[in-house]
């Protein structure tokens, strides 16, 4: 008897997922619990074990591709000939074709029933479709995986959060810039307490007031960018702090962060180093309000009672969202945050 997997509900509120990567092929022979395939998702890549077990009669979306919850992604046992009744070919042209692709299709003037499909059991692929619409300028590569989610995470943020930069000189001479990030953690924590505009969400018409400090990190990783949480950063010593953003930063990059170290962070921190330039203006992590980001530190002139020294100098930036926080509101949050870390 056939098994038709569907993709399952993944929590948090997720309506769909993307097919990252399939690890089985037609054909195979599977044990039930067997890795069967990986979802990426608007928050992290799941690993899905096979339900069932039996020969993988039928993959029925392609590796890329996104579709809802309830989808059935694969088909387990039965008859490869006997998954789907017979067919008239205009049915059977229109079963091979997502309403995606019949749509690229209508814009590029591309005819379907010429074309013979590269994807699983036959289906016309959006590559397909394009691939016949004749040439075109370098070369595409589909968005999916880390960056599709980026692309549409920060599309959103950018149009529905009317975003304002605030900008401002620090003073690091007398930090250890290897203790610079969990040192920012806890002086934007204990300073949010004194802010909690900045520490809040906006849902619908009301502002959410969280009472918790569980701050986002971004880490660059070779997939793009990701924003573990640390939790509890205004309880919690800056070496205990240190700790776990290490550990969180190398599950980013080994690709073995948990769904939970990804969810519920109530303000975001990100400092980008020696390629950070002077300052940036960086972009809200909805749906949180604001945002705080450190330049490049180096040594630059600064005035010390009347005196030109060489100082260890970088620029604070926060972004915020002007619906929730107001002009001067941010910029004393920012200085608080400078004078935290220049007194450390």
């Amino acid at each position: 008897m056939a098994y038709e997997f569907k993709l399952p509900d993944l929590g948090e509120g997720l309506t769909e997922g993307e097919i990252a990567r399939w690890l089985v092929t037609e054909g195979q022979e599977i044990a039930e619990d067997d890795p069967l395939v990986e979802i990426q998702t608007d928050k992290t890549t799941v690993e899905i074990p096979s339900p069932a077990a039996g020969t993988v009669t039928s993959i029925l979306v392609e590796e890329g591709k996104v579709v809802p919850v309830g989808t059935v992604l694969v088909v387990i046992g039965g008859d490869p000939d006997g998954q789907r009744p017979a067919a008239a070919p205009e049915a059977l042209a229109k079963a091979r074709v997502t309403p995606l692709v019949r749509k690229i299709a209508q814009e590029l003037g591309v005819d379907l029933d010429s074309l013979v499909g590269t994807g699983p059991q036959g289906r016309i692929t959006e590559e397909d479709v394009r691939g016949t619409a004749g040439p075109s300028e370098g070369r595409r590569e589909p968005l999916r995986g880390v960056r599709r989610v980026i692309a549409e995470h920060m599309a959103r943020a950018h149009r529905e959060v009317p975003a304002v930069t605030w900008v401002e000189e620090c003073d690091f001479s007398g930090m250890d810039l290897k203790q610079l990030v969990p040192w920012a953690l806890k002086a934007c924590a204990e300073t949010l307490k004194e802010f909690p505009e900045l520490n809040a969400r906006l849902e619908r018409d009301e502002i959410v007031f969280l009472d918790r400090y569980d701050l986002g990190v971004a880490v660059q990783t070779d997939d793009g960018l990701v924003v573990p949480v640390v939790r509890d950063c205004a309880t919690r010593s800056v070496e205990d702090l240190g700790a776990d953003v290490e550990r969180l930063a190398e599950s980013a990059r080994a690709g073995t962060l948990k769904p939970e170290e990804l969810r519920g962070s109530t303000f975001t921190v990100t400092s980008a180093g020696k390629l950070g330039g002077l300052f940036q203006t960086p972009i809200v992590n909805h749906p949180e309000v604001a945002i705080l980001s450190i330049g490049r530190i180096g040594p630059r002139p600064a005035v010390r009672d009347g005196e030109v020294v060489a100082a260890q100098i970088g620029h604070v930036s926060v972004t915020f969202d002007h619906r929730v926080v107001d002009g001067a509101r941010a910029a004393e949050f920012g200085l608080a945050v400078i004078r935290r870390l220049e007194q450390r």
